[in-house]
């Protein structure tokens, strides 16, 4: 057993795919306005209560905001708006 060591395999289509949560909630947010919903409604939805259906699964948009934990959305988004109140930063 000794000198086996295990290869990780990173499959070419893979790499590079990772979104930052900026990207994911920009990516959401346009493909529930494309499709015709209430993008901020449906996002507070989903965040609230976890429930999936409140994202479309149009541009994978449903998948991908599953990839991110809620509590930290709600905690980027609260550092993001505290940071845009900032006297401080203007």
């Amino acid at each position: 057993m000794e000198g086996r060591k295990t290869i990780l395999f990173n499959s070419p289509e893979k790499e590079g795919e990772q979104k930052t949560t900026e990207e994911i909630l920009k990516t959401v947010y346009g493909a529930l306005e494309e499709k015709g919903y209430n993008a901020i409604d449906q996002m507070v939805g989903y965040i609230l209560s976890g429930d999936p259906s409140y994202i479309t699964g149009h541009n994978n948009a449903r998948n991908l905001i599953r990839h991110i934990e809620r509590d930290d959305l709600v905690e980027e988004l609260l550092r993001n708006f505290l940071e845009s109140q900032d006297p401080a930063k203007e």
